[in-house]
Order: C-alpha cells, then structure tokens, then sequence
C-alpha cells in the first residue's frame, strides 16, 4: 500500500492530498478514495477561481457508480485554479490521482493549518486503522 502513497506530499483524515510549492496548494483526492468510490463519473461544484474558501467547507462533489461524496478544503486561502480538464474527464481520478486528476489549487492562506496535515507515513498508518 505504502508505494501508493506518493512520500513528497501531504495527507488529510478526508483523503485528500497536497502539495504546496510558493505559497500555493494543489488539492486532489488520494488513490485510496478513489479506490473506495470506484468508477468516477462526475466532478462538481466547484469554487469560481478567486473565491475565498475556509478550512473544513466543501469545495465540491465526486460521484461515482457507487456513491457520492464531498470534498473538503484542508486549509484557507483563494481558489487560484479549478482542473477543468476534470470536470471533462472524471475518469482521471481512477487512473491518475496524483497527476492529471488534481482538483483546485488555493493560495495557502493561513501556514499554520498546513502543521495540521500528516504526511506519507501516517497517512499509511491511518489507512490501517
């Protein structure tokens, strides 16, 4: 499982991940959400990119045949990009959650809630109950 967690970034409770680089996150769900919902088949309601958005709001909605599900912001800050390629193409999420399949980028507004984040490992060790 551990090869599944790619080590450089960072982890929620919520299965998100990110990667932050000059003051900006990249916010995408992790394999293992992706995994549990299934065939991907819509993205959604997203932020309109300069919106605020608060640590722990919804930010948007993933569906798949199997079930419905929110997606949480980790942090504060300003929506700076949405993945539109996306919002076309749901399936990336299955096939390249890392990569292609990220969702928002948000300017880190608050780097004391990044502290709040587990990395690589724990996230491991949280999957395992």
């Amino acid at each position: 499982m551990s090869d599944e967690i790619p080590t450089n970034l960072m982890y929620t409770e919520d299965h998100e991940w990110l990667l932050v680089a000059d003051g900006v996150a990249t916010i995408g769900i992790t394999h293992h959400a992706q995994d549990q919902l299934g065939d991907l088949v819509y993205f959604g309601d997203f932020p309109e990119v300069g919106d605020a958005v608060e640590e722990g709001e919804v930010v948007g909605v993933v569906e798949s045949v199997k079930a419905t599900s929110d997606i949480y912001t980790p942090l504060s800050g300003n929506v700076v990009e949405v993945n539109g390629d996306l919002l076309d193409t749901p399936e990336l999420a299955n096939t390249e959650p890392y990569d292609g399949a990220w969702i928002l980028k948000v300017s880190v507004g608050e780097p004391d809630q990044l502290e709040e984040l587990l990395d690589a490992e724990a996230y491991a060790k949280f999957l395992l109950g």
